[in-house]
Formats: C-alpha cells, structure tokens, sequence
C-alpha cells in the first residue's frame, strides 16, 4: 500500500508543477520568479482562470493528505 502512496505523490506532483506553470503570468523569468509583481493592482479570476487555480488548490490539498497517508502507513 505504501508503493501505491508514493506512485500516486509522484504523479500528482508532476501535474502540480505543470498547473502552476500554468498560471504563470509573466512571459519573464522575473515573472517567474516573483519579481513581476504588476504593480500591485490585484485582479480577479475569471473563467478558465479561475477553474484552474481552483482545481490547482483542490489538488494540493489532495496531495498533502496523500503524503501524510503515504507517512502514517509506510
């Protein structure tokens, strides 16, 4: 069961990263990074924007509850 824990963090920590990617705004490598801020004028979500940052949270949740199953029963 434990192998089945950590193939399950693997994947979902590969759709992770492609997900933030993802949401990456800036076309930078300061953007990137962090140092685009934009001015410091929030935006609002919408639409698909909005779906992705969604299922984004959804899934890291997920994935924390799966590494902590994956410690208590390994």
């Amino acid at each position: 069961m434990g192998v089945a824990f950590q193939i399950a963090s693997i994947v979902m920590s590969v759709i992770l990263v492609v997900l933030i990617m993802l949401q990456v705004k800036g076309g930078s490598l300061g953007g990137l990074l962090g140092g685009d801020v934009g001015g410091g004028i929030a935006r609002t979500r919408r639409g698909l924007e909005k779906t992705l940052f969604q299922f984004t949270v959804g899934l890291s949740i997920t994935f924390i509850i799966i590494c902590i199953l994956s410690v208590i029963y390994n």
